[in-house]
């Protein structure tokens, strides 16, 4: 059975807005913009790969694997496309309120074809959170973006990572949307 997926998005998560001076950044200018990147990161990231399959989820996209990866130790990820992505049948519908904050949503199902997966951010909208908190297939963990992924974050994902959900007895397993 293949790992559930860890889709990660860079600005905010890796990259913090106002990280405390004592937590180990260090100031990266990657494509002309200056970005705060901390060793630990990719430890973290390492050592979460022995439980799921890493995947970028950013706007960075491929040039994550060209700026960001290297600058913390990770080998290249597969990364979700964003750029150029055109709404299909059977998305999700998203409220007028959440388009710039769920942009990713669908691409990341599209990405995930039905298998579990977990999902680090500092964009989440809370309706997504929410109707992800029962789901065993599915963990949304937004983050702080004033000060990125902490070790409580790596902790929570390996303590209880997502999994297939299992058939209830009796019969096969209902179909939800998309969008639950």
């Amino acid at each position: 059975m293949p790992k559930p997926l860890l889709f990660l998005d860079v600005d905010g998560v890796l990259n913090p807005v106002c990280p405390h001076p004592d937590a180990g950044f260090d100031s990266h200018t990657l494509l002309g913009y200056a970005v705060l990147l901390a060793a630990k990161h990719g430890a973290w990231l390492r050592e979460l790969a022995g439980t799921y399959e890493l995947v970028w989820a950013t706007t960075w996209e491929e040039h994550a694997n060209t700026h960001i990866a290297p600058a913390i130790g990770l080998d290249p990820l597969p990364f979700v496309r964003f750029t150029g992505y055109v709404p299909q049948p059977g998305d999700p519908r998203v409220p007028l309120m959440e388009l710039f904050s769920a942009a990713k949503w669908a691409p990341l199902l599209r990405y995930a074809e039905g298998r579990p997966f977990a999902w680090v951010d500092d964009v989440i909208p809370s309706r997504l959170v929410r109707r992800s908190v029962w789901r065993r297939d599915r963990l949304l963990l937004p983050i702080d973006p004033g000060q990125g992924l902490e070790r409580r974050h790596v902790d929570r994902l390996l303590t209880r990572p997502p999994r297939t959900r299992s058939l209830p007895a009796g019969g096969p397993a209902v179909r939800g949307s998309a969008a639950s």
